[in-house]
């Protein structure tokens, strides 16, 4: 069993930045692979970004290439999503996830624990 805790959720203005953190406990944090996911209310939830259990390998959203960065630290049992040049499309409610299977997947299926969300709104 894996726990996933988000912070670093808020309210910024069109432009600016945020850097969410997840902590993660319980079974070998390395062992997973980890993810971000954001819903907006009465749509699915949406593949942001992942990290492969070494940090070595990323993959983004079209929509956040470019100006969001994911990376892990897995001394701290952490991962994180910096986002810059944030827009008000980006509002979202986002989930921090951990796949215990090899390779990506872009489906919220392929992800086995899921934090409990935290709220980004960017005002324009």
């Amino acid at each position: 069993q894996v726990q996933l805790v988000e912070s670093g959720g808020g309210l910024v203005q069109a432009g600016g930045s945020l850097r969410l953190s997840c902590a993660a406990s319980g079974r070998t944090f390395s062992s997973y692979a980890m993810g971000w996911f954001r819903q907006v209310p009465g749509k699915e939830r949406e593949f942001v970004s992942y990290v492969a259990r070494s940090g070595g390998t990323t993959y983004y959203a079209d929509s956040v290439k470019g100006r969001f960065t994911i990376s892990r630290d897995n001394a701290k049992n952490t991962v994180y999503l910096q986002m810059n040049s944030l827009k008000p499309e980006d509002t979202a409610v986002y989930y921090c996830v951990a796949r215990s299977r090899l390779g990506l997947s872009y489906s919220p299926t392929g992800y086995e624990y899921w934090g409990q969300g935290t709220q980004v709104t960017v005002s324009s």
